[in-house]
């Protein structure tokens, strides 16, 4: 039960201000469909998480190299670009079926997730428990008692700001994110400006 409580802790704790919050905030405010956008949020957490904690210690290694870090500032930089480009019509976004929702924010989160602080968390939690299930649901679960929350918030604020401005305002948080991202990695590569 400790893998679990410990897990469950630590990863809430680390999400408080992650990128895959963000994106939540930004899922919800661009669909508006919080029960798809929830849904596609624990589905990719258990998928990345069971594998995270199943690859062990030595991946984690593999993944943060700067090599990795600069791909994620990349990706970052477009996140912010597609942030700012609207759908056809917003309310179409709004429209968008259930499935396609969950499938977006499946994917989306899946793959932001990759060399994420919580997913490292849980390679390295299975690895000092040695616990593959217990850490995956613990990680999950903080993962969602941390977004929950966000999907929420997001999706209620956008029957008070337009749109436009949660567009504005996801894309610099978004490029602030990858710059930092890219500051870091360069500098920890050795290379200097």
């Amino acid at each position: 039960m400790e893998a679990f409580l410990v897990s469950t802790g630590l990863v809430a704790v680390a999400e408080i201000g992650d990128k895959t919050q963000l994106l939540a905030l930004m899922l919800a405010a661009r669909f508006r469909r919080p029960v798809p956008i929830i849904l596609g949020i624990l589905v990719a957490t258990i998928l990345n998480h069971a594998a995270a904690a199943s690859l062990g210690y030595f991946i984690a290694r593999w993944l943060s190299g700067p090599a990795f870090q600069i791909a994620i500032g990349v990706g970052f930089i477009l996140m912010a670009a597609w942030a700012l480009i609207p759908d056809k019509d917003d309310e179409a976004a709004a429209n968008r079926s259930a499935g396609g929702v969950f499938l977006t924010t499946l994917v989306a989160f899946f793959l932001v997730e990759i060399g994420d602080k919580t997913q490292i968390a849980t390679t390295l939690l299975a690895a000092r428990f040695n616990e593959i299930f217990l850490v995956t649901l613990g990680t999950t679960f903080g993962m969602m008692l941390a977004n929950i929350p966000a999907v929420l918030v997001g999706e209620a604020a956008t029957k008070v700001v337009p749109l436009k401005f949660v567009r504005i305002a996801a894309a610099v948080v978004f490029a602030l994110i990858g710059v930092g991202v890219l500051v870091a990695a360069f500098l920890k590569s050795g290379f200097s400006f």
